[in-house]
C-alpha cells in the first residue's frame, strides 16, 4: 500500500470543480468563506474543542489543520480536498477514517459555501471522490453519515442514488449535542454497476 499512497493523485478534476489539498496559503480564501457562511455551516459541524483555536479565524490553527491533513495523506488514512472553481474556494470534501484489512472502508464528509448551494457542486464532488476511493485507493465501501434534518445533504445522496442504511442513534457530537445520523453507503460492487453512469452524468 505504500506504493499506492505514493502514486495516487492529489489533484482531482470534475466537470466544473478542481479538488486539491488545502495549503496554508489558502487561509484568506478559507477565512472569508468560513466567517461569512458561519451560520449556514456551524450548525452541522462538531464543536471546536475547549482550548483550541478556531481555524476559521486563526492563521496558525488553519496551518496546523492543513499539516494534519498532509500527515493523513502520507499515512494513507485520509485525503482532504478543498473544492475550487478557478481561484474560488467553494467548499471542502474529505475522505476520512480509511480502514484497511478486511474492512477496506472510508467516510466522506463535505460542506459547500452557502453562496454556491443549489448548484449541484456537492454531488459532483462526491462522484469525484467516490471514483478516487474505488478506482485509485481500491476501497470496498464508502460511507456518508448525515443528520436526518439536514435536507440539503440528504438531497445530495438522493441525487446520486446512494443507499440509506438506517439511523445511527446519537452518532456524533455536532454543535454541542449528540445527534442521530442517517447512514448511507455505496460498495465497490455497486460502483462497478453504476460508476460509469455516475461519471457520465456528473463529470463528463
Amino acid at each position: 500500500m505504500a506504493l499506492l499512497r505514493a502514486t495516487v493523485p492529489i489533484e482531482l478534476t470534475g466537470r466544473r470543480l478542481v479538488l486539491r489539498p488545502l495549503q496554508a496559503s489558502d487561509f484568506e480564501r478559507w477565512t472569508e468563506v468560513r466567517t461569512r457562511a458561519a451560520g449556514w455551516l456551524r450548525k452541522w459541524e462538531p464543536s471546536i474543542p475547549v482550548g483550541h483555536a478556531d481555524p476559521s479565524i486563526d492563521r496558525r490553527a488553519f496551518a496546523s489543520r492543513c499539516a494534519a491533513r498532509d500527515r493523513e495523506r502520507q499515512l494513507g488514512t485520509g485525503y482532504g480536498f478543498g473544492m475550487f472553481i478557478g481561484r474560488d474556494l467553494v467548499g471542502e470534501i474529505n475522505v476520512s477514517s480509511i480502514q484497511r484489512g478486511p474492512f477496506q472502508s472510508c467516510y466522506i464528509g463535505y460542506w459547500v459555501d452557502e453562496k454556491y448551494a443549489g448548484q449541484s457542486l456537492t454531488p459532483e464532488a462526491c462522484v469525484i471522490v467516490m471514483r478516487f476511493a474505488f478506482e485509485e485507493l481500491l476501497l470496498h465501501r464508502v460511507q456518508v453519515a448525515i443528520i436526518p434534518r439536514n435536507s440539503p445533504s440528504r438531497r445530495v445522496m438522493a441525487k446520486l442514488g446512494v443507499r440509506e442504511e438506517g439511523i445511527a442513534t446519537r452518532y456524533l457530537e455536532i454543535n454541542g449535542a449528540w445527534e442521530d445520523h442517517m447512514r448511507h453507503a455505496i460498495t465497490a460492487e455497486e460502483w462497478s454497476v453504476r460508476g460509469t453512469d455516475l461519471v457520465r452524468d456528473w463529470l463528463a
